[in-house]
């Protein structure tokens, strides 16, 4: 709990002392260079197979680390970055620039709107606005902001209307350690506090948070 009370003080230091810069992706660009994307994440960016994660309006900041890591998850064999089988080697023919021009297009759709089952709601509701104080689980609000939309500067993603499928995948694989590039490990310290039950409800009741 320290460790991540201490990251998120850093970074909102780091945060408040520099001014935001545009983002020099080209979107027309992006749109042509997104045709190999469709197959899983649709040409609206609202992939249509929920283990796919929905790339339309997701911040464009987040979207290139994320292709970056990818692609240095396959360069480094996995010992970087983030690993995975499929979209790492995506990622290895591209250019900073085509990344560049991917997050700007896809951050340019609108996300679909999901839902969230009404069983889920007060218990989901309050694990991801308060955390759990006893098990030491921080409000997932204080980062992802109090719709889900995340943060650009901060690379938080808007994890709200995202499919709950891939919700649940990223989380499991943040708690047993398959994934973790995430900013000083702080998810996956997280994720080990979180079980099965609490991530089932998180990613039920964040498909349909706005």
């Amino acid at each position: 709990m320290k460790k991540i009370a201490l990251s998120l003080t850093i970074l909102l230091g780091a945060l408040s002392a520099s001014n935001a810069t545009a983002f020099d992706g080209d979107v027309n660009a992006g749109k042509e260079k997104s045709a190999t994307c469709a197959a899983c994440h649709g040409p609206d960016g609202n992939a249509p197979v929920n283990i796919y994660p929905k790339l339309a309006g997701q911040h464009p900041d987040y979207i290139l680390k994320q292709l970056q890591d990818l692609k240095l998850g396959m360069t480094s064999g996995g010992k970087e970055g983030r690993m995975d089988p499929v979209m790492s080697a995506m990622a290895m023919p591209l250019s900073e620039q085509d990344m560049k021009d991917l997050a700007a297009y896809f951050s340019s759709l609108n996300m679909s709107e999901g839902s969230t089952p009404k069983d889920v709601v007060e218990v989901g509701k309050m694990l991801f606005k308060a955390g759990d104080a006893e098990r030491g689980i921080p409000s997932c609000a204080a980062c992802h902001g109090p719709r889900g939309n995340g943060s650009s500067l901060a690379k938080f993603p808007k994890i709200s209307f995202q499919h709950p499928e891939y919700i649940k995948a990223q989380l499991e694989k943040f708690r047993d350690g398959t994934r973790s590039n995430d900013l000083n490990g702080m998810m996956g310290d997280i994720a080990k506090k979180l079980t099965d039950k609490d991530i089932e409800v998180l990613s039920q009741y964040l498909g349909g948070l706005h």
